[in-house]
């Protein structure tokens, strides 16, 4: 029970940045309309959700595995499905919602698990890696690490470091030390070295703030760029849960024509579907949980999960979903449900606090962001680099998710190039049948442009 304890405890200050970082990315961004869900709101539903669903899968599951809103999917949402002129938020939650409840019936059917079990080990693997560097990437991005070159800049190159080539600013100093800050810990294996870290390089940002402001990168390149640190409203506050219950399901549905929200629908739910697949194999090993190649309890841990989409969408934070972080409770002993208890009370806890996102600063948290990237993206080891018939398809998932930002892009590269060289090797005998399945499915996600053009 010590080491269950421990080990949730460990899970939670591994991964509790979420509660911070999801409303950067989700409480900021304009839907189509121009409005936005709101930080402290985004927050708040974070960490209830989070606190829930890992309570869940630790109840119903009997698995260390802690859930939270999905890193990669919230971006997914942001960026690109957001941008949708006829969409609202609670529109877009709506989509997120149905993408879960077809998630469910894949489960049910055990549709979900046969896809999993057909997928080579190798292509699992590269999904996680591919994950890995995406998360990198947002974290650099959103930290003015790696920056867009200007249209007027009159080159071909689409990024570069800093502002034009240089590291320059104050915030761009806190992202750097911060996150070498966070690697020195890890490497000295110091527990809770990210919130160590985040918390460290808030105070610094603090301080550089106080002493030479930067202001926003609104007002100027080297400002901040997403929060200005400043004191908190109130360090303890009653949680925010006003988003529970906004998301719109039937609006989504009825605001789009028929073929527009399918597809939208369809590529959400190709973003969210093999999210868990890499994240519970390696955790699964992790722990001595797989017997004669099957994980235990594999068909409740993927109803957890599928259920963690439609509760994201209801609370309009996004799909929510097993976390890698959840190694970091496992390296401490955890092996049962009581450590998911520890960590889904701990961010119950959390969301009376949800006011101290006033006082982070993105800087702060984008180093997290890119050692989870290093920590998922160092199982490229595992591919089976001598087979050319799967090492291109590993090699095009984990190149194309940062590449393209997007998840779906990568995984969906890998495999239609999967099913193609097996094709062109003359060993179709190896190619799962579910495997076509999913590429041709594949293939219609890749078309929806065209497909889109046709019904219009």
């Amino acid at each position: 029970m010590g080491r269950e304890v421990r080990g949730g405890i460990a899970t939670f200050i591994a991964m509790s940045y979420i509660v911070v970082l999801n409303p950067l990315v989700l409480g900021l961004g304009p839907d189509g309309a121009g409005n936005t869900l709101g930080v402290d709101r985004v927050a708040a539903m974070t960490a209830l959700i989070a606190g829930v669903l890992t309570i869940l899968m630790g109840v119903i599951a009997k698995a260390p595995f802690a859930l939270a809103t999905g890193l990669g999917v919230n971006a997914f949402l942001a960026v690109t499905i957001a941008t949708h002129p006829e969409l609202t938020w609670p529109q877009i939650m709506g989509l997120v919602i149905w993408a879960g409840l077809i998630m469910f019936v894949l489960v049910l059917t055990g549709f979900r698990t046969a896809v999993f079990n057909a997928v080579p080990s190798s292509l699992k693997t590269a999904i996680v890696v591919g994950i890995g560097l995406f998360i990198a990437l947002i974290g650099f991005v959103n930290a003015g690490f790696v920056r867009r070159i200007p249209d007027e800049a009159n080159t071909t190159v689409p990024v570069s470091l800093g502002v034009g080539g240089h590291l320059v600013g104050w915030p761009t100093l806190v992202f750097v030390l911060t996150l070498l800050l966070t690697v020195a810990l890890m490497v000295r294996q110091i527990k809770g070295a990210i919130l160590i870290a985040v918390v460290s390089g808030s105070v610094l940002a603090h301080i550089l703030e106080a002493v030479v402001p930067s202001g926003s990168s609104v007002e100027s390149p080297t400002g901040w760029s997403l929060v200005v640190p400043q004191n908190p409203t109130a360090l303890l506050s009653f949680p925010n849960l006003s988003l529970l219950g906004e998301a719109a399901p039937l609006d989504a549905i009825t605001q789009l024509s028929s073929f527009t929200a399918a597809l939208l629908i369809f590529t959400i739910l190709l973003s969210i579907f093999f999210d868990a697949m890499g994240t519970m194999v390696g955790l699964s090993d992790q722990a001595g949980l797989v017997k004669d190649g099957k994980i235990e309890n594999v068909d409740r841990v993927l109803m957890v999960d599928a259920f963690g989409a439609v509760a994201g969408g209801a609370g309009s934070v996004s799909s929510n979903q097993i976390y890698v972080e959840s190694s970091t409770g496992i390296a401490e002993g955890a092996r049962t449900g009581l450590a998911n208890v520890v960590t889904g009370v701990l961010f119950l806890l959390a969301t009376f606090i949800t006011p101290l996102v006033e006082v982070v600063p993105f800087e702060a948290v984008a180093p997290a962001m890119v050692v989870v990237g290093f920590l998922m993206a160092k199982n490229v080891v595992r591919i089976d680099w001598e087979d050319w018939g799967i090492a291109v398809p590993a090699f095009l998932t984990f190149v194309v998710m940062p590449f393209t930002y997007s998840i779906a892009d990568g995984i969906g590269a890998g495999f239609i190039s999967y099913v193609f060289i097996r094709v062109v090797q003359g060993r179709i005998k190896e190619i799962h049948p579910l495997m076509w399945v999913v590429a041709i499915a594949f293939v219609v996600f890749f078309s929806t442009g065209v497909l889109e053009g046709w019904a219009g």
